[in-house]
């Protein structure tokens, strides 16, 4: 069944019959997401960077620029820890009522620095009871944490996988940092591909509605995507982006030829006949606020 974007209860049927795993509450929950249902203009979000150590290393990002026009992933101008990240909540929200998703995006990985995102969330947790809770995560710490993430509430969960193949995988990832031990390429990728599966298979079966972000990288995974597409659509994953990369300079990828807005588009409708698409992804940096 292909879904499409509907700002209306449709949604609700839709998961329920495509995906047995999800419960209601996360379905409903979905209507007022705005990265996970592409008609909905009034639901607001805040992303709080708690999050500064990263796990992985890829090679289309660096996180020590900060520039007040740029809207990257990665990207704050400063850490917050839990206690001023509960406050900044409850400022924006006094002055955003339609403020409905809470966000950690980095500017490192939600999950390497476990313990900010789950204090953070704890806080916001006994002052809201409704405000929904995502999470954007390479997915290396999935397994570890998927139970925990589903006990804190969290219903809506990001993983970046750029490829299925760890062949391909190690040409995008320097190197992966787990339990203490650096791994390099193709035992790197195929550890972080393993662990990107497991763990997102694991939230899929607590009834997590899970995105996949995919980046479009030319001559290196632009062939290959519709392959993690059906991997990914198999799972049980609700919904995938496809990004274009952002040059930036001091990375791997600095001089790698960017994919076209064209070429973006038909990849997306090509995926889109299998799997529901976001067209609407701005790249948000890791401290945004507002609406889509």
């Amino acid at each position: 069944m292909i879904k499409t974007q509907t700002a209306d209860v449709n949604i609700i049927e839709n998961l329920a019959y495509d995906f047995p795993f999800y419960n209601k509450k996360a379905a409903q929950k979905t209507l007022t997401h705005p990265c996970f249902n592409g008609c909905n203009h009034e639901n607001a979000r805040i992303h709080l960077p708690v999050a500064a150590g990263c796990n992985v290393q890829c090679n289309y990002c660096v996180r020590k620029y900060d520039c007040v026009n740029e809207s990257r992933p990665g990207v704050t101008t400063r850490i917050l820890s839990p206690e001023e990240a509960f406050d900044r909540y409850i400022k924006v929200k006094e002055e955003l009522p339609g403020l409905s998703v809470v966000g950690i995006a980095g500017p490192g990985d939600a999950l390497c620095d476990f313990e900010n995102t789950k204090n953070t969330l704890k806080l916001i947790r006994e002052y809201d009871s409704e405000v929904t809770f995502c999470l954007s995560t390479n997915g290396l710490m999935l397994p570890k944490y998927s139970r925990e993430i589903a006990e804190l509430g969290v219903t809506h969960v990001t993983v970046t996988i750029n490829a299925v193949n760890p062949s391909i995988s190690a040409l995008i990832y320097q190197y992966v940092n787990y339990e203490g031990v650096c791994y390099t390429k193709e035992i790197a990728a195929a550890l972080l591909l393993q662990n990107q599966i497991f763990g997102l298979k694991q939230l899929i079966e607590m009834g997590v509605v899970c995105k996949v972000n995919i980046v479009v990288l030319k001559g290196i995974n632009d062939q290959h995507i519709p392959e993690v597409v059906e991997t990914v659509k198999n799972l049980g994953c609700y919904i995938v982006n496809i990004m274009p990369f952002i040059p930036v300079k001091g990375s791997g990828f600095e001089y790698l030829t960017k994919t076209t807005p064209e070429e973006i588009t038909q990849l997306r409708e090509e995926c889109g006949q299998s799997i529901l698409q976001m067209h609407h992804c701005r790249q948000c940096r890791a401290d945004a606020v507002g609406c889509l």
